[in-house]
């Protein structure tokens, strides 16, 4: 190694690694080196790669059948040892599932997901450390040559049964989860995620850590909605949950598998918020998305002071997808012509403490011609909501019905209707009857109004199994998120208290 260190301290030693706290000879620096057994060639890979929430590596040697690593000293404590507001472990859920994400985009599974391997820094986020039982999967192998891993957190497959892959490290994940959360776990907003991660079928889990993110924290796939201009112009978005499979990582290679064969998408245009509203807005790129439905990704960033984040490297604080087919003009009229043609997205229930707040949004491509375009920044939103008062719960909820020349719509009602300006969007939850999350919509007041409906409708594909019995939830976002915060949340597992009457879908008579 072209570096000299001297040894501070032994951390670590055991037969097939040793680690040490060491400093660089002539500096105060300090520096984790760890000797491993054997050859980790995922360390290597490691070296050329870069997130906020994994440390940094800085050397990767190998000699004979041992492997060195010198990597960056994390100053901090593991979140195992930590007493933790829920607060802080749905933040350090999110930030564990944003670094799998991206260990998994790049082909690395960790394998020992653990609270004693997640360090809270000391700069308020975690680092995910110890790859000394990481693995990078192969196409033809059908068990792992080395059963690595800690008992309790591992799954079978880990065992022997087969070969791992991510969802090995959502079993882990789910374990973690319900370690961190003590008894808050057995709440109804997080038992059904995590009973999923910790099933021991993997067939039976989550297939992605996006999935796994969206069910623990109700992050919302968003899909485009229609703007209706009364009064004054409103918004209307509609949200969709996706099915699991449209979850997936994208194939991000060409027809040949050539990644340098796919198209570039175009950045979306004019990224920006919508004065005071918390809407954010974009240019459509048509050629996003794939049947029919442009499809875009986007982060929301906070920070202290009006200076902008770095993309590619500051953290940001939620993310999600949208998409759909809808377009309207930077004033909120329906669009008539691709170069006046707009996407928009309420932001409201995103902002979590007083400060700037930025999105960056990117055209999504199909992975078959086109790849996803560049992340492009919006200007700022400057919030002071943070202490602001909630609107009111949407009170005396029940199922209504409406007729149609073609089907039976279903509507989920409520009663206080003059508790909510034009602008605020109304969102529905639905449920089956054992509780498990189905489907979520969502529209602003307005254009209930508009279209006369007795609350937001809910598609009879999702509750028209006849004999079945569903209840939703609803929860009003705010179009004023400086005055107002939205509604009690109600997602993805809601109190009893914010869940309507149960409805079973009648049963035909013959």
């Amino acid at each position: 190694m072209d570096r000299v260190y001297e040894e501070i301290k032994a951390l670590k030693q055991s037969e097939k690694s040793t680690v040490q706290l060491v400093k660089g000879q002539g500096s105060e620096q300090l520096f984790i080196r760890k000797t491993l057994q054997g050859r980790h060639m995922v360390y290597r890979t490691l070296q050329d790669l870069s997130h906020p929430y994994l440390p940094n590596i800085y050397e990767v040697s190998f000699a004979d059948n041992s492997t060195t690593v010198v990597e960056e000293y994390i100053e901090g404590q593991t979140t195992g040892s930590a007493e933790l507001s829920e607060k802080q472990c749905r933040m350090i859920g999110r930030e564990i599932c944003d670094v799998l994400i991206f260990l998994h985009e790049n082909g690395i599974i960790h394998r020992d997901i653990k609270p004693s391997n997640i360090l809270l820094a000391k700069d308020g986020h975690i680092r995910l450390i110890d790859f000394d039982a990481a693995r990078m999967p192969k196409e033809e192998a059908e068990q792992d040559t080395m059963l690595l891993g800690t008992r309790g957190y591992a799954p079978p497959e880990q065992y022997g049964f087969s070969q791992t892959d991510e969802r090995a490290d959502i079993y882990a994940l789910g374990v973690t989860l319900k370690q961190l959360l003590g008894s808050r776990a057995g709440k109804r907003r997080y038992s059904g995620c995590l009973s999923k991660c910790t099933n021991l079928d993997p067939d039976k889990r989550y297939r992605s850590v996006r999935q796994v993110k969206k069910a623990f924290l109700g992050v919302t796939v968003r899909r485009a909605g229609i703007f209706i201009a009364a009064a004054a112009f409103f918004i209307a978005v509609v949200l969709w949950n996706v099915l699991p499979n449209g979850m997936q990582p994208k194939n991000m290679s060409g027809a040949d598998g050539n990644e340098s064969d796919l198209i570039v998408l175009p950045a979306p245009a004019d990224a920006h918020w919508d004065g005071e509203t918390g809407f954010g807005y974009w240019g459509c790129v048509f050629e996003s998305g794939v049947g029919g439905e442009q499809r875009y990704d986007w982060r929301l960033y906070r920070r202290d002071t009006k200076t902008p984040p770095d993309l590619e490297k500051d953290a940001w604080e939620s993310e999600g997808m949208m998409r759909g087919n809808v377009s309207w003009t930077r004033d909120g009229t329906t669009s008539g012509t691709e170069e006046e043609a707009y996407f928009c997205t309420s932001f409201s229930d995103e902002f979590l403490g007083n400060g700037f707040y930025y999105f960056a949004v990117r055209a999504s491509g199909d992975g078959v011609t086109y790849a996803d375009s560049p992340f492009v920044l919006s200007d700022a939103f400057a919030f002071t909501g943070e202490d602001a008062p909630r609107l009111p719960a949407p009170e005396g909820l029940y199922w209504a019905a409406k007729e149609t020349d073609e089907s039976r719509w279903y509507f989920g009602a409520f009663t206080n209707w003059d508790d909510y300006e034009d602008k605020d969007v109304v969102d529905v939850y639905v449920y089956n009857e054992a509780g498990e999350y189905i489907m979520n919509t969502m529209v602003s007041k307005g254009f209930l109004l508009d279209s006369e409906w007795p609350g937001v409708r809910i598609r009879q594909e999702f509750v028209g199994e006849p004999g079945e019995t569903y209840r939703f939830a609803l929860q009003v976002h705010t179009s004023r998120p400086n005055e107002y915060k939205s509604s009690p949340p109600v997602s993805p597992y809601p109190e009893e208290e914010y869940l309507s009457p149960p409805f079973t879908v009648p049963i035909p008579q013959s």
